[in-house]
């Protein structure tokens, strides 16, 4: 299921900066596509800190599916 989520976000952030280019592009507006590029940004660290292994070797995602939370 987790996995799942991570996917669907990966996604939403790669619309956001799409979506924000073709903002930018059609309205020379700068205010609102930069701040749906930093939403994908946030987005895509979010992704990689849950997916990113630690020093010990293990990412946290891999964690919560050992416990079967995930």
């Amino acid at each position: 299921m987790t996995d799942i989520v991570l996917s669907i976000v990966m996604l939403a952030a790669l619309a956001l900066v799409a979506g924000a280019f073709f903002l930018w592009r059609r309205t020379g507006e700068v205010k609102n596509p930069a701040l749906m590029v930093l939403l994908a940004v946030i987005a895509v660290i979010n992704v990689l800190i849950w997916t990113v292994p630690t020093q010990s070797g293990s990412a946290p995602i891999e964690q919560i599916k050992a416990t079967g939370e995930g």
